[in-house]
């Protein structure tokens, strides 16, 4: 067989070359990453349909302006009636006086009282002003028999004065999402105040004192403290020369099974006011009230909470709303793929971390269904490293955020170099001869 003659041998390599660096060039092709979105249908949940909360039959007949049934576990709203209506809420307020002196004085601290704190209107200790008093005595004197001049004692000492006081409230108030609160004494009376030529009345939401006490009872780092203090059905102490008794006026903790905090409150604005907590079966509730009647109507607030907490219980079960998602490999563009052929393209795994802070079990109750997002990258531009996140999944249960996931890539992918094709072409070049 007669051979080609060497230049010819030259032409083919050059043509073969030519074509292995023309898939070089493709290879190396940059093409947009688009994301994608895929959706699971929504389940019926407790709306209308209109943006706002159904109202179970059980439910239609509250006596209260405001009122809130909130899951204490997760911090969802369960059931509310204009539960973001502002509204005075009187002594409802001194869970915030207690938990603030809780969290930022001792116990033992010696309290001075002013001539501020003794003048306080009943109901009262009896303080003098100038008598030195235990905080922690003060605090039951706050709790179970809703002192005023203790109030404002503690106040002062927590805060230098009322208003330094005020400010802590407020503060602390937005750090756990109250937008709707404003504080203006540490007792709950009615007050207004001008400021910047804008009227400030001393007010809050049903939604934000049910935050306010899930905070008190379930996230302060004082909160094992805070229940005993308001749990305790009586507590007697002395100071300046006399002994003093105190009974705790929450009838709540006596009437259901589970019931372990609360705080009653009434002034001439706010009415009769309330916020409670219930621990039962392996579930946490709070209610909130604001304006439950008036004199002679002093029992509606407890009708209100039993029938609220008696819904929760009823109705609320515990479910597991994770779903494990179907992650496929992605693409990289202009990366060097696994199997090193210049013909392959080359691919990502993926792996999901579920993000702090997200709850895979949730209170729900019957025709509740969580709805799931995700968005992904539909492909990646090399290089790409491992854990880079490409995606995030949404847990939403009418229409609030209740847990979340990051998609993350489960290794690295290098991207296409100049010395990678060089010594491709001249593997397959000498694959070919």
């Amino acid at each position: 067989m007669k051979q080609k003659p060497h230049y010819q041998k030259k032409s083919i390599r050059r043509r073969w070359a030519a074509v292995l660096f023309s898939l070089v060039i493709a290879v190396m092709a940059v093409c947009p990453a688009v994301p994608i979105l895929a959706e699971e249908p929504a389940g019926s949940g407790p709306s209308n349909g209109e943006g706002t909360m159904s109202v179970p039959e059980e439910l239609g007949q509250l006596y209260a302006v405001s009122a809130v049934l909130l899951d204490g576990d997760s911090g969802r709203i369960l059931f509310e009636k204009n539960g973001h209506e502002v509204r005075p809420m009187a002594s409802t307020t001194k869970i915030m006086t207690c938990i603030l002196a809780l969290e930022t004085l001792d116990e033992d601290t010696a309290v001075t009282v002013s001539e501020y704190a003794a003048s306080q209107p009943k109901v009262h200790l009896g303080m003098r002003a100038g008598e030195e008093y235990r905080l922690g005595d003060l605090l039951y004197s706050l709790m179970l028999e809703s002192h005023n001049d203790s109030a404002v004692a503690v106040a002062e000492a927590a805060g230098g004065s009322v208003e330094g006081f005020a400010e802590m409230m407020n503060k602390k108030a937005r750090e756990i999402g109250c937008e709707d609160t404003c504080f203006l004494t540490p007792n709950g009376l009615d007050a207004e105040k001008d400021v910047d030529g804008e009227k400030k009345v001393h007010s809050t939401t049903a939604v934000d004192l049910a935050r306010i006490m899930r905070y008190c009872t379930m996230e302060s780092p004082a909160k094992e403290r805070f229940r005993e203090i308001t749990g305790t059905k009586d507590y007697a102490f002395s100071a300046a020369g006399r002994s003093f008794s105190c009974y705790n006026h929450n009838a709540f903790l006596s009437m259901m099974e589970g019931a372990f905090s609360g705080k009653t409150g009434f002034t001439g604005d706010a009415g009769y006011c309330y916020v409670g907590a219930l621990e039962k079966d392996g579930k946490t509730f709070i209610v909130a009230l604001l304006a439950c009647g008036w004199p002679n109507n002093k029992s509606y607030k407890w009708s209100d909470t039993k029938k609220l907490m008696g819904y929760g219980l009823e109705n609320y079960q515990y479910r597991e709303i994770y779903k494990a998602p179907e992650l496929k490999p992605v693409p990289v563009l202009n990366g060097i793929p696994e199997s090193g052929e210049l013909t392959d393209t080359a691919e990502i795994g993926l792996v999901e971390v579920k993000e702090e802070g997200s709850r895979w079990e949730l209170l729900m109750k019957e025709g509740e269904e969580v709805k799931i997002e995700q968005t992904l990258e539909e492909s990646l531009e090399a290089p790409v490293t491992a854990g880079q996140t490409v995606g995030r999944i949404v847990y939403s249960l009418n229409g609030e955020m209740v847990a979340s996931s990051e998609i993350r890539t489960a290794g690295r992918v290098e991207a296409v170099s100049l010395s990678w094709c060089i010594s491709k072409i001249i593997d397959n070049f000498l694959l070919n001869f």
